[in-house]
């Protein structure tokens, strides 16, 4: 008789169950259950070991204490599902889109896998419990206690699912006490009925645990999606302002070229001489004008490089002499704050490969910021060290310095370092993000350091190559 009762009770969870598969299965499903169905299968791929650890100390309690062979069967059985998780799994991460009748056929491999493993857990207490003395089911009770939270906790992403395991799981939680007190009869002071009530409240309680992570999930979902709709808008918002600036830039460059040509061809003497205000006036705005096309073309280097528009002539470097010319080419800016610039490079050529123009640039706005930042009549220090693999380029200069602090705002867009106690040019603010942003395309890096007395030492640093062979070969010589 209690056989029979509890096969009832099987029988009608099991047609109830088809019946809710049917039902479901023939709904539209919105392409929202494709993530949901892919962050099942992501959790349950990570919570691989974790399961076969807890199956393995429960079947472990179960050979020991009480029947090896329902220990095997059982061992069988979770193999079999974890077999068919694996491949459920697979299949769902395969493709992210899906057609209405994959979605539907996805969604019933889970609901099968669920089935397999729920319904091996629930044998697996209901063969223990048949051996245990009437009202002492802590065993099998604990293992669907333990088995309903950790599928509270994990397999919260489709309510369909975990409906139909925690009711199959709350379908055994009740069986085993209904079946001792069908089999027994006891009356309702007896502790067999304590036993059904504890039961019913431990399952509301795992009830209530599912449909709090149930909402912590959704919650969760909104808000990544928010994320990505504020993500996209601050990407189109990103792209219309480069576009604005590319657009304005390329239409001021233009004119301002013209402008500029004209000032200083006004200056020059050849259209006749000038008096001293009007030169004096003009002076200003040839300045003021070199400022303004200097801004104009970082910005479009800037604009080149978010693009993936700018293009790169990769070539061997003899880097000594890469260097010596540098310096020759920057050394009149370094005297209109009375610095000199100083090479130190050593005997041994070193080669790399790199873009010439694009690390002149780079180099330049180095040197540039560094007579800046040095005080009148200074050195700034050019400087190799070559190891067998790297190469760094050092400028040192001895100068008020840089605080660690300010390393965010040196390589930032639009940002410069103020300094009270040093007289500067006015810069853009854009070129050592710019000059970061060509390191990084060129496969090196930019960055500084804080000398240990006066000064600071930018470096960038190059993949060293070996030199070509006639050169290799003439020092062989």
């Amino acid at each position: 008789m209690g056989h029979g009762a509890m096969m009832t009770v099987w029988r009608n969870l099991v047609e109830y169950t088809s019946q809710g598969l049917k039902r479901i299965l023939r709904q539209p499903l919105s392409q929202d259950m494709t993530i949901s169905l892919r962050d099942y299968a992501i959790v349950g791929r990570a919570l691989f070991w974790q399961r076969q650890v807890s199956f393995i100390i429960a079947l472990a309690v179960g050979a020991i204490y009480f029947d090896p062979r329902l220990a095997l069967a059982s061992g069988i059985l979770v193999l079999s599902s974890e077999v068919f998780d694996a491949w459920c799994f697979r299949r769902l991460l395969a493709r992210e889109q899906a057609a209405q009748p994959l979605l539907r056929w996805r969604l019933l491999l889970i609901y099968l896998g669920t089935v397999l493993s729920a319904g091996m857990v629930a044998f697996y207490a209901i063969w223990i419990s048949i051996g245990e003395v009437p009202g002492n089911h802590f065993v099998p009770l604990f293992l669907l206690f333990a088995a309903s939270l950790f599928a509270a906790m994990h397999n919260h992403q489709i309510i369909s699912v975990i409906s139909l395991r925690l009711a199959i799981y709350g379908a055994t939680f009740l069986a085993i006490p209904i079946r001792d007190l069908v089999l027994h009869q006891p009356g309702f002071d007896s502790p067999l009925w304590t036993q059904l009530i504890i039961a019913i409240i431990v399952f509301y309680f795992m009830v209530e645990c599912a449909r709090a992570f149930r909402k912590l999930y959704i919650t969760q979902r909104r808000q990544i999606e928010a994320l990505k709709v504020e993500h996209e808008q601050a990407m189109v918002a990103s792209r219309a302002k480069s576009d604005f600036l590319s657009i304005v830039s390329h239409e001021l460059r233009t004119p301002m070229t013209s402008i500029l040509g004209s000032v200083i061809l006004a200056r020059s003497g050849k259209l006749g001489q000038l008096p001293e205000r009007i030169d004096k006036i003009l002076g200003i705005a040839q300045s003021n004008c070199a400022r303004l096309a200097d801004l104009i073309n970082d910005v479009l280097d800037l604009q080149k490089i978010e693009a993936g528009k700018m293009s790169f002539a990769f070539e061997e470097i003899h880097l000594q002499a890469f260097v010596q010319s540098a310096i020759a080419m920057n050394a009149p800016y370094g005297e209109r704050f009375r610095v000199n610039y100083v090479p130190d490079l050593p005997a041994e050529p070193i080669y790399v490969s790199s873009d010439r123009n694009r690390l002149n640039q780079v180099l330049a706005n180095l040197l540039s910021n560094a007579a800046k930042f040095s005080f009148e009549g200074g050195t700034v220090t050019v400087r190799i060290d070559a190891g067998p693999e790297r190469v760094r380029l050092l400028v040192i200069d001895r100068g008020v310095g840089l605080a660690e602090a300010h390393r965010k705002l040196v390589f930032d867009e639009f940002s410069q370092v103020e300094s009270p106690d040093v007289r500067r040019s006015s810069g853009t603010g854009l070129g050592m993000n710019i000059s970061k942003r060509l390191m990084e395309s060129l496969g090196g890096t930019i960055d500084y350091m804080k000398n240990d007395g006066p000064g600071t030492t930018f470096f960038i640093e190059l993949q060293r190559i070996p030199a070509p062979a006639a050169t290799r070969n003439s020092l062989a010589a």
